[in-house]
């Protein structure tokens, strides 16, 4: 992003809807020195001429709905704009993209229930999964794309106010009494689940068995001041409305958070935390019966592109291109990760079931309180 972000213009509450259309653009090149005897109206509309055969025929219009998670707004408003330029160049073809944000699971919510989006890329693959199982995405999704469909990485880490006057330096210090914890609600926020998820694997790491692992996650929750809808929405809670000492939060949000306002807030990375992994898909029901199927794979394959990484590591996510996250490295430090597949978790098919399906894990540890 180039310049400095203002949070209260671009941050809302509820889902946002974007439009990004690609912008007509002439351009002439000239090759070398050699002068004309035609008049100058004729050598131009011979020189646009040339220029025009040049390009690709195409002359179609198409229109996608990116149904996202809550943080990547600011990510896919940069990236839409470089894809309809790069698409139409290369293939004559308008492409609108709209946009769609909330918590990730909400989001996947919505398209079961009949949002008409080509594309989904939400926060993990727990959020998908469900949308194969309605028919709306072809069994086999996650191999449809490199990495697992998971074009770009993030993680998780704290966000204190500037000073750190709790003196939070790790996950065990967000059970201290006297701490607020903001995090989202994991039944609607894919981050809010990875959040978790990082939890756990510190307590697992420093050697609790399952039952001490759920009572110290469960002693975090007991610190959580206000549950989130959704990742921004619990960004909006600590950054705008103040309230918290500590922000459980996607590290792009983080980051996000220190570039708008360096003198208010800084990053504190735990010991361990998770390597997030948010994938993306076609959604192959819509996309056949709108016509859409090519140009939304083009706009997910583009992720992979060394432009689309560098727009994504321009907007804090870490990027999956070696030759990207090499330039990069100095914004994003290394730091232990687990991953949802190491032993216990097993995956998010499995982890989805035992934490965070009504009854689940999430459910005996967190008791809201009472008004």
């Amino acid at each position: 992003m180039g310049n400095a972000f203002a949070w209260k213009p671009l941050i809302k509450r509820t889902s946002s809807l974007f439009v990004l259309s690609a912008l007509v653009a002439g351009t002439v090149a000239c090759g070398g020195k050699e002068t004309s005897t035609q008049p100058a109206a004729t050598a131009a509309t011979t020189a646009a001429t040339a220029a025009a055969s040049t390009k690709p025929a195409g002359g179609k219009s198409y229109e996608l709905l990116n149904v996202s998670y809550d943080p990547t707004r600011e990510l896919y408003e940069a990236y839409n704009k470089s894809f309809t330029k790069y698409y139409e160049e290369k293939t004559g073809n308008k492409v609108t993209i709209k946009q769609s944000h909330g918590g990730s699971g909400k989001q996947a919510r919505s398209v079961i229930d009949g949002i008409k989006a080509d594309v989904v890329t939400l926060a993990l693959s727990a959020d998908i999964d469900p949308l194969e199982k309605e028919g709306l995405i072809q069994p086999g999704w996650q191999q449809e794309f490199k990495l697992n469909s998971a074009p770009y990485t993030s993680t998780i880490v704290l966000l204190v106010r500037k000073g750190n006057p709790k003196g939070i330096k790790d996950w065990d210090d967000l059970v201290k009494p006297g701490t607020e914890v903001i995090t989202p609600n994991p039944k609607t926020s894919g981050g809010a689940r990875w959040n978790y998820v990082a939890a756990w694997a510190y307590s697992l790491g420093k050697g609790n068995d399952e039952a001490q692992t759920k009572a110290f996650v469960g002693n975090i929750y007991k610190n959580v001041k206000v549950l989130g809808t959704g990742a921004r929405d619990s960004t909006i809670t600590f950054v705008e409305q103040g309230i918290g000492d500590v922000l459980i939060a996607w590290e792009n949000e983080a980051l996000l958070s220190v570039k708008s306002e360096p003198n208010k807030y800084e990053i504190i990375y735990p010991s361990i935390s998770i390597l997030a992994e948010p994938p993306v898909a076609i959604v192959d029901k819509v996309a056949d019966s709108r016509g859409t199927q090519e140009v939304a794979k083009a706009y997910l394959d583009y992720l992979y592109s060394d432009e689309g990484q560098t727009i994504a590591a321009e907007n804090f996510y870490r990027p999956t291109s070696e030759a990207i996250a090499k330039k990069y490295e100095s914004k994003f430090p290394k730091l232990k990760l687990v991953t949802i597949n190491d032993a216990p978790y097993g995956g998010w098919a499995k982890v989805q079931t035992a934490h965070f399906n009504d009854g689940g894990i999430f459910d005996q540890i967190y008791k809201p309180a009472a008004k």
